[in-house]
């Protein structure tokens, strides 16, 4: 079908659209039932109908994007959890009511304009830089078009553009707006501050015993003892269903014989190489070795360590340049060679040390050989294994019964909590099988759980075994934690109360200096301060302090390291001037003018549905989805 459109170029059009396409249209929230329509439309806009296959493929392509970020597959309740099918029904329906507009409105695109957009496509670029026809057919696989059908929605496409362009494609920002926001994020300013930390305030002693219990009371349940669960689990691996004692010394030797270039290595050498930057500068240097000057000697003299001309220990194969590699295995041991012409360069070759081939004897590596023997019979064996396991669990057998019929041991780790620890707040060793500690608190006790994927090859069948409530904690068993919370809560109280002591001598007049000469607290300033970006010992809301008000403000905020309190007064700002063509304004306004776009293109949308009118097959969305299976 493409072949009868004609070539040309550009795509911009079609690519502002599809750009404009991807933002969320939140005002999205119509719901309904289908009358009158056939069974596979999955919404309908005014006379445009949004197919339910339409659906599927929008929906499993936004449903795949997420799985990579989330690196596993999600289920359709997760899926529907996040919104997904929400989402990709509203951007359909938006794409059906520009449609039904650009219908209404008589929009077209000529078969030669549809042309050069498809052939102009970067997607679809062969390895000289221009279209191909094959490139194309292996997109359109992949993404599971027919060229015919992706023909006609990339019609589609450039219709709606032509529609979003004429909407909002000119319109930018006003240089009044773009001033405003320019001035807002260039804004510095400067500010001095004192800063109290704990070590000004200094060691916090114990508290009373009254003051403890009262402090435990409050925050009782900061210190609650939270439910543990203890569990019983069966894992089916290839090492654990290993059998090396089912492997006869026959079957070991053989597959010695068989992998014996695995046991078999290769005459190697330690090389040296010097290289040379002409034929003749190397054979002069091998003149000079012919009249009895060694190797290290012409190194010397050339100042070359021997990090400069080790090779390392090599085998023939090793060598990328195969005229080097046969000089070298041509020398004896210790024998140095004459000029070398290699790829790049020429060299003169030396010997240090030759390694005669060798082979590992049969004895030397059969442990090895019967342990990866055993382990590849248990790889082909563990499905079948998998799927007598899964029959017998549903047939109401425990995991003691499972453990003992197909030979596997049972395991219980000690009890521990969502987080994985244990009773003594350490974590608990526990098998690497994603969901295990989430599943175990989502299941109870005598309920059959999911098999797990344990490892590459692995599964695992659990049971929890025993729930160990949540309860109220004694002060005695967390007394050492107790002291330490009201020793940090306290120390945060005195750091606020001195900050705002500070503070408020400050605002009635009393100057910094004088404030640092009665406490002892040094005066230090900072300059530069930008909106939202913290630096040094100004963090977010510090640095939101100092934006709060005008030149003298005064403010209390906590540092930047989360520990120490600032007393703070803005000193100074500095306001850039506006100039429009500066490269931050350009970018700024480039931003501004795609939300305008984007809002006003959304706004423009949202009419059109509201006019058309909108209904939706929730019923055959479910179906399709499996939201509708219990």
């Amino acid at each position: 079908m493409l072949d009868a459109l004609r070539k040309g170029a550009g795509t911009w059009v079609a690519k502002l659209f599809i750009a404009l396409l991807i933002m969320s249209f939140a005002v999205w929230g119509i719901s309904g039932f289908l009358t009158g329509t056939g069974q596979n439309t999955a919404a309908k806009v005014g006379d445009t109908e949004v197919s339910l296959f339409d659906f599927d493929r929008a929906y499993r392509q936004d449903l795949g994007r997420l799985a990579q970020q989330f690196g596993r597959q999600l289920t359709p309740a997760e899926g529907a959890a996040l919104g997904v099918p929400q989402q990709t029904l509203g951007k359909l329906v938006a794409e059906a009511a520009m449609n039904d507009t650009a219908q209404t409105m008589k929009l077209g695109v000529s078969d030669a304009r549809l042309a050069t957009i498809i052939q102009s496509d970067p997607a679809f670029e062969g390895p000289g830089g221009r279209y191909d026809k094959n490139r194309l057919q292996q997109v359109l696989r992949a993404s599971g078009y027919r060229e015919d059908e992706y023909v006609v929605e990339r019609r589609k496409v450039a219709e709606r553009a032509q529609l979003a362009e004429g909407i909002a494609g000119s319109m930018k920002a006003p240089v009044t707006y773009l001033e405003l926001l320019d001035t807002y994020q260039g804004e510095a300013r400067s500010a001095d501050y004192l800063l109290v930390t704990p070590e000004f305030i200094g060691e916090i002693e114990d508290p009373t015993e009254d003051v403890l219990k009262s402090y435990f009371e409050e925050k009782k349940d900061d210190f609650r003892a939270p439910e543990f669960r203890e569990i019983k689990y069966v894992a089916l691996t290839p090492t654990s269903l290993a059998r090396p004692d089912d492997i006869s010394d026959e079957d070991a030797r053989a597959e010695y014989e068989r992998r014996s270039e695995d046991f078999f290595q290769p005459e190697r050498r330690k090389i040296r190489q010097m290289s040379f930057p002409s034929q003749q500068a190397a054979e002069e240097a091998a003149q000079e070795l012919a009249n009895g000057k060694t190797f290290d000697e012409l190194m010397s003299e050339r100042n070359l360590t021997n990090n400069d001309v080790t090779l390392g220990v090599m085998a023939k194969a090793d060598f990328l340049d195969e005229a080097i590699g046969n000089a070298a295995f041509s020398l004896e041991d210790g024998a140095t060679s004459g000029p070398v012409e290699g790829r790049f360069s020429t060299v003169i070759l030396n010997v240090e040390e030759i390694l005669p081939e060798s082979t590992k004897p049969f004895e030397e590596v059969k442990d090895e050989i019967v342990q990866s023997l055993a382990k590849e019979q248990a790889e082909r064996e563990i499905l079948d294994i998998l799927d007598e396991v899964e029959d017998a669990r549903a047939g109401g057998a425990l995991l003691d019964d499972i453990g003992e019929r197909f030979s596997l041991s049972v395991e219980t780790p000690p009890a521990f909590d969502a987080s994985g620890n244990g009773e003594d707040g350490k974590p608990v060793t526990l098998p690497d099988a994603e969901g295990l500690v989430a599943g175990t608190f989502d299941s109870d006790i005598g309920i059959e759980n999911d098999v797990l994927q344990f490892g590459d090859q692995g599964f695992l069948w659990y049971d929890v075994a025993k729930v160990i409530p949540s309860r109220e904690r004694t002060l005695d068993e967390v007394r050492a934690d107790v002291i330490a919370a009201w020793k940090k809560d306290e120390l945060a109280k005195r750091l606020s109360d001195t900050a705002a002591d500070l503070l408020t001598k400050a605002e009635g007049g009393t100057p910094f200096i004088a404030l640092a000469a009665e406490t002892g607290l040094d005066v230090k300033s900072a300059a530069d301060l930008k909106r939202n970006t913290p630096s040094g010992d100004f963090g977010r809301d510090a640095v939101s302090a100092v934006f709060s008000g005008p030149v003298g403000t005064a403010a209390v905020a906590e540092a930047n390291d989360g520990k120490g309190r600032l007393v703070l007064k803005v000193t100074g700002s500095n306001i850039p001037e506006f100039q429009e063509g500066a490269p931050q304004v350009a970018a700024l306004g480039q931003q501004l003018s795609q939300q305008l776009q984007d809002t006003l293109l959304g706004q423009f949308i949202t009419d059109q549905e509201n006019k058309a009118g909108v209904e939706v097959n929730n019923a055959a969305i479910s179906q399709m989805i499996g939201l509708d299976r219990n």
